[in-house]
Order: C-alpha cells, then structure tokens, then sequence
C-alpha cells in the first residue's frame, strides 16, 4: 500500500478504544489521524482526555499523544478527515445503532466492535478466518443505505472466539450438540483490578446477555445469505453458561460437543492444526500464521502462559478427550481484547481493504 489509509476511533478513550490505538501503532495499512468521545473529553488532548485511566501495559503511542479529542456526534466533520473508522463507543443499544448509520450514511465504512448491529440482517458479523464471504451482504446494505462508499460491518462477542473456531475446523465432522463454560476475564467488562477491587479472589456466575450471545452469534456466522440478507444456521445446538473470574485477559471455555459424524483424536488434533482461513492466505498484517494451536500438555492451555500466543491473535487448545455422555470435550483459550474485541475488528478492516470494500477516498 502506497499510502497509510486514515483511521479514525469513536470511543477511543475506553478500554477498547485504547487497545485500538495500542494496536495501530505502526500499523503498515493504516495510520490513526482521528480519535472522538463523549462532549466530556471534546477539546482535550488524547493524552489530557486518557490521563489517569489509561490501561494499556504500553505506553500511549507519541503518533496521538497531541491529537486533539472531537465529540463523536459531529459526524460531517469527522467524516470528512478519515477514509473509515472504528467504532467502540460506549452509548445505549439504539444510541449506537443509530450514529454506526449515521456514519455510513456519510460515506464513512464503520467497523464496529459494538452488539448494537450484530443482527442487523445485511451487517456482516465476521470471524475473517470463519466466513468471510459474509462481506458480500454489504453490497446489499448499501442498496438499503443509499450509500456508495458507507456500510456497517461488524465481530461477534468475545466469549466464542474460544470454540466457534474450533467447531468451525471440526465442520466435516457434524457437530449436533454443544455444551460450553466460559471463564471470562475482568477487562471484557472494561476493567482492570485497580478499578474492580472486588474481584480479586472472586468469581461471579453472571453476565449479562453473555450467555444468549454465546448460544446464539456462531450459528449467525455459519449461516448463508439468502435474499440479501444473513440467515443463520440452526445447528449445533448450543447452550453456555459465562463466568466472570478473578483474571485481568483471556476467556478460557470448557467445551463438551456431540458429532453426527464419528472421529478419531487423531483427526480432530489435525483439522485444528491444519485450519487456515483466507486471512492466512492473503498473508494480512494482523492474521496469526498458525490461527489455532493445538497443545499437547496436560495442564495446557493457560492464561498466564498462553493468551498472547500469536500476539493475542491466535486461539489454543488442549485437553481433548473422549466424555462419558458427549463424544468430546476440550479446553480453549482466546484472549478477549485482543482477538475477541480491538484486534479482530482490526483483521475485519485488513479483509476488508483486501477485498476492496475499504479504499482511500
């Protein structure tokens, strides 16, 4: 690319705003010219506006320390400075739905990394490496928008990046029925320990919408699309419980599955270690280069050892072994603001560039 894309980051001062600007330091595609919030932090620098709430591990990249803070709901002008942007704001469901269009209807692509449009029927919900020919319904969003450069696409919850790939690699197989706890870190809620005190030595057995989002947004992104819009499979069926414990990142899921089709270990170990998707084979700047990692050690895999793999974009898996009533079950582990939220949107926008949905103006 001859010329970095200009991004620009509604809600760039939160937890995952932040994480998209930690991430895009250096990004070879695209630079960060444009960050927006809530009238609070408008007119501030990006350093006065994150003083003392900045909860990244690095540094605020020195490319936004100066940039100053526009208020999100100037959407013309914002527009008018980026080619697309991210969207991380924190308002109500409708709040969000309705300026993610607004944007769009400016001609502004907006990939988000909000629920409000998950199951908007023409937005594109994308695990790149799982179905990227969801991109296709855009063409048919822009029809409804009256837009030629504008649409909405969209990831899914951070809690199935754990075993929504791995049941996508195990597809010939046929998985019926599945059964899936997930351990899920502090910082999905947005915090860090200095901010949720409570939680350390503390594990609470509810989040909400958690549990409906996880049964229910694999099964959108293994639909196909029908009449312009996404019809989402109706198998496996899938129920969850989401557990909110004491660990600062990655989700793990204890997963229990029942095949139509039988299979050895031996096989499933290989489809995991073989899966690649197109972010793979276009090479994409974000894309791990082993997208799931199956490990052989007992005690495997492991927040504190393993949530980085791949830089945090890739998902690993251990304990396979045959159940008493199921036919499998396994342990994943994938970390949730990275791959689960600011990364995997980043790999929305890289697919998306490649396939030409996203250009300079």
């Amino acid at each position: 690319m001859d010329q970095k894309l200009k991004v620009g980051i509604l809600g760039g001062t939160g937890m995952v705003g932040q994480r998209f600007i930690a991430l895009l330091e250096d990004h070879p595609w695209y630079e960060v010219t444009t960050i927006a919030a809530s009238p609070r932090s408008a007119g501030l620098t990006y350093e006065q506006a994150v003083e003392g709430r900045w909860k990244m591990t690095t540094p605020i990249p020195e490319a936004v320390r100066k940039i100053v803070v526009q208020d999100v709901k100037e959407v013309e002008q914002i527009a008018s400075q980026v080619d697309f942007v991210f969207s991380a704001v924190e308002m109500t469901n409708e709040e969000i739905k309705a300026i993610e269009e607004e944007y769009a209807r400016a001609e502004v692509p907006v990939v988000s990394n909000n629920k409000s449009h998950r199951w908007t029927p023409d937005v594109p919900m994308v695990v790149p490496e799982l179905n990227p020919e969801h991109m296709q319904v855009i063409e048919f969003q822009r029809k409804r928008l009256g837009t030629k450069r504008g649409f909405i696409a969209v990831k899914p919850n951070c809690s199935i990046q754990s075993y929504a790939p791995v049941l996508t690699a195990w597809k010939e197989f046929e998985p019926t029925q599945v059964v899936a706890t997930t351990y899920q870190a502090i910082s999905g809620a947005g915090k860090t320990f200095q901010d949720w005190p409570e939680m350390l030595g503390n594990i609470i057995p509810y989040i909400g919408g958690e549990e409906e989002k996880s049964e229910k947004e694999p099964l959108r992104i293994w639909g196909k699309i029908e009449g312009g819009v996404i019809v989402p499979a109706t198998s496996p069926q899938i129920t969850c419980q989401c557990i909110r414990v004491p660990v600062l990142n990655g989700h793990t899921a204890a997963v229990f599955v029942r095949f139509a089709k039988k299979a050895t270990k031996e096989q499933l170990i290989e489809k995991l270690r073989t899966f690649r998707g197109l972010p793979q084979e276009l090479d994409l700047p974000s894309a791990p280069k082993q997208f799931i990692r199956y490990m052989e050690e007992e005690n495997r895999p492991q927040v504190s050892l393993d949530v980085d793999y791949e830089n945090g974009m890739g998902i690993s898996v251990g304990r396979l072994r045959e159940d008493s009533i199921f036919d499998w079950k396994f342990v994943g582990l994938s970390h949730n603001t990275v791959r689960g939220a600011a990364g995997g949107a980043i790999l929305c926008a890289e697919l998306l560039t490649a396939q030409g949905y996203i250009t300079a103006k």
